[in-house]
């Protein structure tokens, strides 16, 4: 199940809504709970069984640390076994395959595998599940001695299958306690409106484009229609993953959780370092305090800092795929930012806004095409495409054609990846008068039938992001 889905949206919600505050407070969890369970289990009912012995095993993991935390040395023996068998679980579905395939082709072997479908959303709870028993070791947050309501930081389906990625002691207390205003509920509903938009409307309709582009064979592709694929990607991209962030950040609201923002407007940065400051931002933090800082940070010279961003964007790569090119892809950018640490970015800062700017997206573009091809070769193909090399030419009839039909929504996409949309919603809310707020009203309502008469009519309604 999804949440830009007609059953998720006027079933599942709305009748999880109804229990849930009809539900006594003390029992609120376990209605969160159960309805996780129902939301994860409609389409993969078998991994369920993962997800729930995942979170059962790091909940006793965490109790046996905070019991014999006193004894060290047994302490930092279950914290290793602990995560051991999170990354064990998560390397069995996600990269046996690919480890014994590669090994296969280097020697020339006939090892048989099982290709196992990958459980939605396992990337996610199992980095959310390792954290929790890394904070408890390190005494930074108290351990949970509620079962159910440790369950519901793993499960919590909003965020559950794409994220944020929530660490544990940002909604400890909100699992014990929260309250709903109807300002809050209203606040989430807004941004569940605003994120079901990004990607039904505009992530969507931008991506029939990409998906046009990447079926034509090259040599029959020109280089503006290699150029028009790979930025309607980088729109589709975008507003598909944060689309779905503001959503889970929404739903989060509505059930009085705070879930941290996950995209910054990352297609305004003027270096990759920013860039990758304002994109997927939970997944940055994540690897920044539990991989990059334990690792030494930039505490130890140089030589070491730079290895360390190397083995973080490694990381980085792999968590978003088992395949060589996301390994590429997460290199690519380790090492753009490495050349930033070195150098590059000083200069940057003295140079004219939009060098760094026309920089960023240049090379943010060309990583998308490394991060959309399976094969390298393919994606070596289309940036060579892209550059003249091979191409049909530099605009034929399908390009202009592509252009001239699509130039409106790469408008709307150019300005709403920008603060610039944000700004103007809140200058009319804040003007205070009853005609901005009626403004705003029909702004969201009109978001919310638009989408839903797609929806109704739906023949192309991928999620980007459920694949990792």
């Amino acid at each position: 199940m999804v949440f830009s889905s007609l059953l998720f949206l006027f079933l599942f919600l709305p009748v999880t809504i109804l229990v849930y505050y009809l539900s006594p407070q003390k029992l609120r969890n376990i209605v969160l709970l159960a309805a996780s369970l129902v939301f994860y289990a409609w389409g993969e009912p078998i991994y369920l069984f993962v997800m729930v012995i995942s979170t059962v095993f790091d909940y006793v993991n965490g109790r046996l640390i905070d019991r014999i935390r006193h004894r060290k040395l047994l302490a930092k023996g279950v914290l290793l076994g602990s995560i051991a068998g999170s990354l064990g679980i998560l390397c069995f579905f996600k990269y046996a395959g690919f480890v014994t395939g590669t090994i296969n082709q280097l020697f020339h072997l006939h090892i048989q595998y099982a290709d196992l479908p990958l459980p939605v959303g396992i990337s996610f709870y199992t980095f959310q599940t390792m954290s929790y028993v890394v904070d408890v070791y390190r005494d930074k947050v108290p351990v949970q001695k509620n079962l159910i309501s440790f369950a519901v930081y793993v499960t919590m389906f909003p965020q559950l299958v794409a994220g944020p990625i929530v660490k544990y002691g940002d909604i400890a207390g909100q699992l014990a306690a929260r309250k709903v205003t109807l300002d809050r509920f209203g606040e989430g509903a807004e941004l569940l409106i605003r994120g079901l938009a990004k990607k039904v409307l505009l992530a969507n309709n931008i991506g029939l484009l990409w998906t046009s582009v990447k079926a034509t064979p090259l040599a029959d592709l020109s280089v503006l229609s290699a150029w028009l694929g790979i930025i309607a990607f980088t729109f589709q991209i975008y507003f598909d993953f944060s689309g779905y962030s503001d959503m889970a950040r929404g739903l989060g609201k509505m059930f009085g959780f705070d879930f941290m923002e996950n995209f910054n407007y990352p297609y305004i940065s003027r270096s990759v370092t920013e860039f990758w400051r304002r994109w997927h931002i939970s997944l940055g933090s994540w690897f920044r305090e539990y991989v990059y800082i334990p690792l030494g940070g930039n505490r130890s010279g140089l030589p070491k800092q730079l290895r360390n961003l190397l083995v973080v964007w490694l990381l980085t790569g792999l968590w978003h795929g088992a395949n060589w090119n996301f390994i590429v892809w997460g290199l690519y950018f380790g090492c753009f930012v490495t050349v930033e640490k070195l150098f590059l970015l000083k200069w940057l800062q003295r140079v004219p806004g939009f060098v760094g700017h026309v920089y960023t997206l240049l090379i943010v573009i060309v990583g998308w095409v490394l991060f959309e091809f399976e094969h390298l070769a393919a994606a070596a193909a289309f940036i060579g495409t892209m550059f003249g090399y091979g191409a049909h030419g530099f605009a034929d009839r399908q390009a202009l054609y592509q252009l001239s039909t699509n130039l409106a929504l790469l408008l709307v996409l150019t300005v709403c990846a920008t603060p610039f949309s944000g700004k103007l919603v809140a200058y009319v809310r804040e003007r205070g008068n009853a005609a901005g707020a009626v403004a705003v009203l029909a702004m969201y309502f009109a978001g919310m039938v638009l989408s839903t008469a797609y929806l109704v009519n739906e023949t192309y309604n991928p999620f980007l992001y459920f694949r990792f």
